[in-house]
C-alpha cells in the first residue's frame, strides 16, 4: 500500500515561527523585538501590499470605522515617516486621481526627517512645533485641512511614565496645530498611550469637537498600551 507523501521538513503544512538567536552585542529586548517583527502577520501583509510599515493597517482600520478619508479630502499627516499612513490616505482621498468622477484629494506629509517621495503626496521637512508651522501648512495646502492625523511617538526612554507624558505632550501639540488648520467639521486622529494623562487631552478635544472616541484598532498589538483618539466634527 502506497504511503501518503510527507512534507520534506517532517512537520506537515504548519506555519513555523521564526526564532532569532541572540547575537553578540545585541540585547535580549532587541532580539525579542526582531523575533516579533518576523512573526507578525501585519508586517508580512505590509510587505506583500507594498506599504512602508504595519502601521498602515491601523489607519485603514480606523478609517473603515469612522470614514474620514473621503475622495477630495485635504489631509495633513504629522510625523509621516516612513510614509505608510500617507500611502493609505493617498488612495482613499483619490490623490492620484485614479477614481474617475471622484474629487481629487490632497495629502501633505510633515516630518522632522527627510522622507522618500510617496506617489500622490507632497512631503515637507518641518518641525510642526515652530511658531509659523500652521501658516506654512495652510500655504502648502492652499487653504485649510479636512483631516489632521498623527501616528507620532516620542523616543522611548525605558521609563513607562516618562514615555507616557512625552507622547501625550506631543499629541497635545498636534491637537493645537489641528485647531489652527482644520476646517469646520474636520477630523483629528492621533496616537495616545493609556496611562492617566490622556484625560486632559480628552477634555480639550471635547470642547472643540462634537464627538471624541478612543479606539484600539486590531492592527495595534495587544501587548501595547497605544490607542487612538478620533475627534470628529471640529467646531471651528
Amino acid at each position: 500500500m502506497a504511503k501518503s507523501p510527507k512534507n520534506s521538513s517532517g512537520r506537515g503544512q504548519r506555519d513555523l515561527k521564526v526564532k532569532v538567536k541572540t547575537a553578540r552585542g545585541r540585547k535580549l529586548s532587541s532580539t525579542l523585538w526582531l523575533q516579533r517583527q518576523l512573526n507578525d502577520p501585519y508586517v508580512k501583509r505590509a510587505q506583500a501590499d507594498g506599504y512602508r510599515g504595519r502601521a498602515a493597517y491601523k489607519i485603514l482600520e480606523l478609517d473603515d470605522k469612522f470614514r474620514f478619508l473621503v475622495p477630495g479630502a485635504r489631509v495633513v499627516d504629522l510625523g509621516c515617516a516612513p510614509g505608510g499612513w500617507c500611502q493609505v490616505a493617498a488612495k482613499r482621498v483619490n490623490a492620484l486621481g485614479e477614481k474617475q468622477g471622484k474629487a481629487i484629494g490632497t495629502i501633505l506629509g510633515i516630518d522632522l526627517q527627510e522622507v522618500d517621495p510617496i506617489a500622490g503626496c507632497e512631503i515637507h521637512q518641518l518641525d510642526f512645533m515652530e511658531d509659523d508651522a500652521d501658516d506654512k501648512v495652510k500655504e502648502w495646502l492652499g487653504g485649510k485641512a479636512d483631516v489632521v492625523m498623527s501616528d507620532m511617538a516620542a523616543s522611548a526612554s525605558g521609563h513607562k511614565q516618562t514615555d507616557h507624558l512625552r507622547i501625550m505632550a506631543l499629541c497635545e501639540a498636534a491637537a493645537y496645530l489641528a485647531f489652527d488648520v482644520l476646517e469646520e467639521g474636520g477630523t483629528f486622529v492621533a496616537k495616545v498611550l493609556a496611562g492617566g494623562a490622556e484625560g486632559s487631552l480628552q477634555q480639550i478635544l471635547k470642547q472643540r469637537f462634537t464627538k471624541v472616541a478612543h479606539v484600539k484598532p486590531p492592527a495595534s498589538r495587544s501587548d501595547s498600551s497605544e490607542k487612538f483618539v478620533v475627534a470628529t466634527g471640529f467646531r471651528g
